[in-house]
């Protein structure tokens, strides 16, 4: 496969978050630097930017097989590589799962009990939505690599 083909909604996500990440930032330098003020929204901003471009990434990189795993028992039991690959897929998945689980009761937790941001006192289930909402979107890339790979669409080792 293209590594190009898969993920581009998080591709595309991962390239804003970089991007405003870094205007906000620079701003915040000249700002800083000329007034010896800084704005007040920079950190919480990317804060939240760098958990959307860490999760948007490890999804492209799912995808793309280019995620860290260990592949010694596969070369080491190459008769075994069918069922470890479900078992790696398995594992992710549950672990996975469990963030999409907590990351879901987290944000529908803020959401009711109407909590609010410290910086800019915005709501924070706006940013804990997204811990579930790209939890998912990983569920479904690493399908499809494990899919792939099972298929022999994928090279083992990136």
């Amino acid at each position: 496969m293209n590594n190009r083909q898969g993920a581009r909604l998080e591709r595309a996500l991962a390239t804003l978050a970089l991007i405003i990440i870094g205007l906000i930032s620079l701003a915040n330098v000249v700002v800083r630097y000329f007034t010896n003020a800084s704005f007040a929204f920079t950190e919480e901003i990317s804060v939240f930017l760098l958990v959307i471009l860490t999760f948007a990434g490890a999804s492209v990189a799912m995808r793309s097989n280019r995620h860290i795993r260990i592949a010694f028992l596969e070369r080491l039991f190459p008769r075994l590589r069918t069922p470890l690959i479900l078992l790696q897929w398995l594992a992710s998945m549950v672990v996975l799962g469990l963030v999409l689980w907590y990351g879901g009761h987290f944000a529908l937790e803020e959401y009711q009990w109407e909590s609010e941001s410290p910086g800019l006192g915005l709501p924070n289930w706006w940013y804990v939505i997204w811990l579930p909402l790209l939890a998912l979107l990983m569920l479904v890339r690493l399908t499809q690599m494990t899919i792939d790979r099972l298929r022999g669409r994928l090279e083992d080792e990136p």
